[in-house]
């Protein structure tokens, strides 16, 4: 009928949760604002989409940056979604890596704070800056102190 939305089909049987959270990220339907903040994952690996111009054809896709999956965007446009984290989420962070039973550690370092002699690595780019950088934090629970190399 004229005027009426048309109804979106319910997931009845989902496989497993990552369909079940892309269908919640779906709904609010194309233009709204819910569509603004939704996120596309590939349908071959379950990874996030980016998005991706295509110059020479002048289009927008949404491509997988682990299994070159691509797709044509329904809209022209995109969105960026900064957050601002506040510093107790950055603590709380440093807490969750430094008690990560899956990360490597060492006790050839010290932390500088609190003396201690245990501490987790992990490599990752710095902000702002180039190539691969050595980060460590201390194991310390109650210091949690974060130092590069």
């Amino acid at each position: 009928m004229e005027g009426e939305k048309e109804a979106r089909p319910q997931l009845i049987n989902p496989r497993n949760q990552k369909e079940q959270e892309r269908e919640r990220l779906r709904i609010g339907g194309r233009g709204s604002a819910a569509a603004m903040s939704t996120m596309k994952f590939c349908r071959e690996c379950n990874n996030i989409l980016y998005p991706k111009e295509e110059k020479d054809r002048r289009l927008l896709l949404f491509a997988c940056r682990n299994c070159e999956h691509q797709e044509v965007s329904e809209s022209k446009c995109v969105y960026r979604n900064e957050v601002a984290h506040a510093a107790g989420e950055r603590t709380q962070v440093l807490q969750d890596v430094a008690s990560d039973p899956t990360l490597p550690r060492t006790k050839t370092v010290r932390c500088a704070a609190c003396g201690h002699g245990e501490a987790v690595f992990f490599q990752a780019t710095a902000r702002g800056e180039e190539g691969m950088t050595l980060f460590f934090v201390c194991c310390n629970l109650t210091c949690a102190h974060r130092w590069r190399e």
